[in-house]
């Protein structure tokens, strides 16, 4: 494992197995140009609107150690958790500034490892959740807060034993998979995509490529409800509003609004977003719930605006990047994007003013999984904004980037 500053990558390993068969966008670039004629573009030359603001950027660290892509990034407390396809989750410290001061205490930074590649990460309070590409998901507990001595145990497989005894007792609880082939509806029957909390933490939430949603109990970690054919492709991303909404983002270029009606013991479609052109696999909503976004394999992002208590109207479309979007973050008023061509966009706005204040690039492979957070590490004044970012790519390395925005 090595923590170098960002000059001197110069890892080109990227693994063939890296390029999911749900994300391929070959022959989807700029096309969405063409495709999203109805989608009016949002964006302007780059810093064009927001001139009152500049942007200063440096790649300050990569974090190297996976021996695969890296396909999630969370952060909790005083670590970044990554995890891999080479089946392993690493800690590493959040504050990028020490890495070379303690650089011995990042040299057994693995806290667990799965039986498969990992596609999403999830911290809630002592405990991981882990989503798999072997349809499973995996609940690990920190044996210690000390990163030296920071290890995970697995102590538990989604769906439990129980809960899979228990629903094969009843006919009814088994459901058609394939043309010869049934299963109970608690598993997932290909690969889990995306995980995601509820806003009081009592469910976690979980899509898959076999097109359903499922909701977990995190309390004793049973299955509560399983919606069947949720999409008509595999689904990619998923994301959990502050008022409950559950949006899903699917290969079949639809995103879906579910919502537990009160009284009601389970979910509800309330509304279908069509407007891309291409297959979604990326979603993030913004800090104050007005505004989802959507990223898209055509390389285009569409901005949604909440309308009423549960719709959603399209304004339009940014566009920049020359590939797929694979994720998205947001800090305050900044949306982040990460592409298969290999750059992060940094854009701002809202309504229907934005612009792309930086590209950037140092990434080796695509894109895969981004989380941003302020910077609480650097001294800043009131007329600056300061952020970390944090990047993972089909390269293997986590980059680490400061972000900082000067208002003039």
């Amino acid at each position: 494992m090595e923590t170098m500053a960002c000059h001197a990558c110069n890892n080109s390993n990227e693994d063939p197995e890296c390029h999911d068969n749900h994300l391929n966008s070959t022959s989807a670039s700029l096309s969405s140009i063409h495709s999203l004629q109805r989608v009016p573009s949002l964006t302007a030359q780059l810093n064009q609107q927001h001139h009152l603001s500049t942007i200063d950027y440096h790649c300050i660290a990569t974090l190297r150690g996976h021996t695969s892509y890296v396909s999630s990034l969370t952060l909790a407390g005083k670590f970044l958790f990554s995890g891999s396809s080479d089946h392993e989750i690493r800690a590493w410290k959040r504050n990028p500034w020490s890495y070379e001061a303690d650089d011995e205490n990042q040299t057994h930074n693995v806290v667990a490892v799965g039986k498969a590649a990992v596609k999403s990460l999830v911290v809630l309070a002592d405990k991981v959740f882990s989503a798999h590409q072997d349809h499973k998901i995996r609940v690990w507990k920190f044996k210690s807060q000390d990163l030296q001595e920071q290890k995970c145990e697995h102590i538990a497989t989604l769906p439990t034993l129980s809960d899979r005894a228990v629903k094969l007792l009843n006919p009814n609880n088994q459901v058609q998979i394939r043309r010869h082939k049934k299963s109970t509806w608690v598993n997932h029957v290909d690969t889990v995509s995306a995980i995601a909390l509820s806003r009081d933490e009592s469910l976690l939430y979980s899509v898959s490529w076999d097109r359903t949603l499922k909701a977990w109990r995190t309390s004793d970690f049973k299955c509560l409800e399983s919606v069947n054919n949720a999409h008509d492709d595999a689904i990619n991303a998923l994301v959990v509003s502050n008022n409950g909404n559950v949006y899903t983002g699917s290969a079949d270029k639809k995103i879906k609004v579910w919502k537990k009606i009160t009284g009601e013991k389970k979910h509800t479609l309330i509304t279908t977003l069509e407007k891309h052109s291409f297959g979604i696999n990326a979603l993030v909503l913004s800090t104050n719930g007005n505004y989802l976004y959507s990223g898209a394999c055509d390389g285009s992002m569409l901005v949604w605006e909440k309308e009423g208590e549960d719709n959603m109207v399209a304004l339009g479309a940014l566009r920049g990047h020359t590939k797929a979007i694979l994720c998205l973050a947001v800090a305050v008023d900044l949306i982040f994007s990460g592409s298969a061509d290999k750059t992060i966009r940094i854009w701002r706005g809202a309504g229907k003013s934005y612009s792309c204040l930086a590209v950037l690039g140092g990434h080796l492979g695509p894109v895969k999984c981004l989380t941003v957070a302020a910077d609480p590490y650097s001294k800043g004044d009131a007329s600056t904004s300061n952020y970390l970012v944090y990047s993972g790519s089909l390269d293997c390395d986590v980059k680490v980037w400061q972000i900082v925005v000067r208002l003039h």
